[in-house]
């Protein structure tokens, strides 16, 4: 199919507003509609091998290893199908944006388009708007779809290859607690005012705990216990077979107090914390920033400053597909033709540069040389800047 350029010129009325507010016209449907094909071809291709390689070979060693029955390595083949596709929607983009423009340019119907006065700018915005539906889609992807997928993935394959495993456990679980304190100065500091040590959660009980409380003026206490649980019924801990150690302003002991069980009004972030131990890839947003308040009371800055920078790359990757559809367009209007095999070769190359860009990105967000924006951002941020310069020398 061939762009008849005799319908398109200056006197065209999509032409008469500026390239940032465009009329669809004869040009943005055509090029939309020959960026679809190459577009879906480049989802199924990319996901395909994405989930043979990552998670294929996988369940076949286990199905040879630990007898994992064939119906359940399907289920969790299927469940982790959409992981893949999220990862293969902005690569598919960029192949898209590169084949169709690629073709465009070898036809010589860019050429043919630019005599009629068409930009390159508007040449390429069918493309951009291309891009920023698929931005869409995979954000809802991403949000609705992928967690749910691979959570229900992993407790699949976790029952099938050791069926007495809890849903929740955790070791060693430290939840300090602050409080501000006002200083003669008159300047605020934060000390400690609770530490809550288990060494292991198995899903129903904390076990071997210690508590140091300071969070009574003038009064410090010291909670040793073999086990407790949770009382949903009194929002209260239950402590079980334990001592309780009162400790005077002057450090010595004021009593020392042996229990069987004692309730005790503590809060309940340690069970909240100990809980929630789904990855990264199986919490969308909401549930991310419920474990990043969760965290917070720990202290592990390393650890608060990774949650935020995956919360903010839950935003930033999926406008990867627009720096990678601009990359893709601009790069396809150089006067040569882009066959599928170069078209796959560049995609490998830019995904390569992308996520090596991510890896830089972590290291300086986790060591606190840029903020947890801009780690998450920065590899999509230097796309649509290549993007634009690749545009700017086009034209």
């Amino acid at each position: 199919m061939s762009l008849d350029v005799s319908k398109i010129n200056n006197k065209n009325p999509g032409f008469r507003f500026s390239w940032l507010f465009p009329r669809i016209t004869v040009m943005d449907r055509y090029i939309a509609t020959q960026l679809i094909p190459p577009f879906l071809f480049g989802v199924g291709a990319f996901s395909s091998v994405g989930v043979s390689i990552g998670s294929g070979l996988f369940l076949m060693r286990k199905l040879a290893e630990a007898n994992l029955p064939w119906v359940i390595a399907a289920k969790v083949f299927i469940l982790q199908l959409p992981l893949y596709i999220a990862y293969a929607l902005p690569i598919s983009v960029l192949l898209g944006a590169l084949l169709t423009y690629g073709r465009l340019s070898s036809d010589s119907e860019i050429i043919a388009l630019r005599s009629c006065g068409v930009s390159i700018y508007r040449l390429v915005m069918p493309a951009f708007i291309v891009s920023l539906i698929v931005t869409g889609i995979t954000f809802i992807f991403n949000e609705a779809v992928v967690p749910a997928a691979q959570y229900e993935a992993r407790l699949t394959l976790d029952r099938a290859l050791n069926e007495d495993r809890k849903d929740f456990q955790d070791t060693n679980i430290i939840v300090p607690e602050f409080r501000e304190v006002k200083q003669e100065n008159g300047e605020k500091v934060s000390v400690l005012s609770r530490l809550f040590y288990a060494e292991q959660f198995d899903g129903e009980k904390m076990k071997k705990l210690t508590i140091l409380d300071r969070s009574q003026a003038g009064l410090n206490q010291i909670v040793t216990s073999e086990s407790a649980r949770w009382n949903q019924n009194e929002n209260t801990w239950d402590f079980f077979q334990g001592t309780i150690y009162l400790v005077a302003p002057d450090g010595s002991y004021r009593n020392i107090m042996r229990f069987d069980r004692q309730q005790l009004q503590l809060p309940r972030t340690p069970l909240d914390l100990a809980s929630k131990n789904r990855d990264y890839a199986e919490m969308n947003i909401v549930q991310a920033q419920e474990q990043l308040e969760l965290i917070r009371f720990s202290g592990d800055e390393k650890k608060i400053r990774k949650l935020m920078i995956r919360i903010q790359q839950k935003y930033a990757i999926p406008f990867a597909c627009v720096a990678f559809g601009i990359v893709g367009a601009a790069l396809g209007t150089r006067p040569q033709r882009t066959s599928k095999a170069t078209g796959f070769g560049i995609c490998v190359l830019v995904i390569l540069a992308y996520y090596l860009l991510m890896v830089v990105g972590d290291g300086l967000g986790l060591s606190n040389v840029l903020s947890p924006w801009m780690s998450a951002w920065l590899p999509t941020l230097t796309g649509l800047g290549i993007g634009v310069l690749l545009l700017v020398r086009a034209r």
